[in-house]
């Protein structure tokens, strides 16, 4: 599942010591292993190889871009939400046209900016954006690539925050609304409407939801190409869950087999976004004890990182397995492991047995490479931790910690705060 084992009572990346690494460059820190996110991506690829797909690395589950590089060098494109996502694609060396771009909200400047690029596709979410990208097309002179983003409609079994699949939820069209554009699709005369595209939620353990929603879809196709519809691209999306705690996720050669049938079927070309299947397994968090606390209630481990840096255990409630870097033998002890944030919701873990750890033994927080880094802030006015790639037995960093210089820049006192005047309406 991932390179991150222990040689001789130490938690190593490959063949580096987590705990050189952290004497190296202080703590907290992400750290990668290049070999893990090189794995996945290849499991992906030989499943899926009866249809020859292009896979569209998440950006959005980190985008760090060594890690988009790392990639791309491997033969991937990458699944955009912003214009950021495409400027770093961009400078990772991604290839345009294996670059596909969502969100329900692209501004007009995003889609300028990815028009000039010349990216494969827009998955479009609504009609208002159709309309937006089409008169931004003509007014470039340029025709645009879509597919349409459609939401089946079906339930995806994970953490309510991260289901996209449902009409309750903001994402895709439905497929009446679906029939009515593509029978309509000479209103828009600079779009080239040439897939469909599902995305039903993230960290989904269970095929059957995948299955469900690509045999509508699929269906879907078939009754379009009895009405001369040609449709060049089905995108499926992304959200193959992982293993957190005690989940029991489908392998890509299971997936592969629950939807190949379906996929096959269609004749069509097909692209996948999987991001934290990739990323996920390939990263932890190390992170440094401060303290030992007992209230008489109960026991903290008190480390260096925080929310602002991991977020996830706070927002969702997630799961995240923690070990000590240095194995130690000895009794252990019920601990919650916190942040020095002032929030109560400050945690990484809680109720956790681990042996009795003093002021600076080194924690990794696993499985932390995805929605890890993407997701931080400078909340209390912490700066943002650095990242480190190991590869073999080397290892780089490759974003540096932030400095407080960093906290302030682009920040500036008005002028009126700085002569005493008063502001004026």
């Amino acid at each position: 599942m991932h390179d991150f084992h222990f040689k001789n009572n130490e938690l190593t990346c490959e063949s580096v010591r987590v705990s050189d690494i952290a004497e190296c460059v202080g703590t907290p820190f992400y750290l990668y292993s290049y070999k893990t996110l090189a794995d996945h991506f290849t499991k992906i690829q030989k499943a899926f190889a009866a249809v020859n797909p292009e896979i569209c690395f998440a950006m959005k589950s980190n985008g760090n871009l060594a890690v988009v590089k790392a990639l791309a060098d491997l033969g991937a494109g990458v699944d955009i939400v912003s214009g950021g996502e495409l400027k770093k694609a961009l400078l990772a060396g991604v290839n345009p046209q294996k670059i596909v771009f969502a969100s329900v909200g692209k501004t007009e400047e995003e889609i300028t900016r990815a028009l000039k690029a010349g990216i494969l596709l827009f998955n479009a979410e609504s009609t208002a954006e159709l309309d937006e990208i089409n008169r931004i097309a003509g007014r470039l002179k340029k025709q645009a690539a879509v597919a349409l983003r459609i939401n089946p409609d079906v339930e995806a079994a994970t953490h309510q925050a991260i289901t996209t699949g449902t009409l309750k939820n903001k994402f895709g069209i439905d497929l009446d609304s679906t029939r009515r554009i593509l029978k309509a699709r000479k209103r828009y005369p600079h779009l080239k409407i040439r897939g469909l595209h599902i995305h039903i939620g993230s960290q989904i353990v269970q095929r059957e939801p995948f299955v469900r929603a690509i045999k509508k879809v699929a269906a879907f196709i078939d009754e379009l190409k009895g009405q001369g519809i040609r449709i060049e691209y089905f995108d499926i999306g992304g959200g193959l869950g992982i293993i957190y705690k005690d989940e029991k996720p489908q392998t890509a050669e299971d997936f592969a087999k629950a939807v190949l049938p379906s996929l096959q079927a269609t004749g069509v070309r097909i692209i996948l976004e999987p991001g934290r299947f990739i990323a996920g397994n390939a990263g932890i968090f190390v992170t440094k004890v401060l303290y030992f606390k007992d209230n008489g209630y109960k026991k903290f481990l008190i480390v260096d990182g925080g929310m602002n840096d991991l977020i996830r255990p706070s927002l969702y409630g997630a799961y995240h397995e923690i070990v000590p870097v240095t194995k130690t033998k000895g009794k252990k002890v019920k601990v919650d492991v916190v942040g020095p944030i002032c929030e109560s919701g400050d945690f990484f873990g809680k109720d956790r047995m681990l042996p009795a750890m003093k002021k600076g033994a080194l924690l990794a927080v696993m499985s932390a490479g995805a929605y890890g880094h993407v997701m931080s802030s400078n909340y209390n006015a912490r700066l943002r931790v650095a990242e480190v790639m190991v590869k073999g037995t080397r290892f780089e960093v490759i974003r540096k910690r932030e400095t407080f210089e960093d906290l302030t820049r682009g920040e500036i006192i008005p002028s009126f705060l700085k002569t005493g005047r008063k502001a004026t309406s």
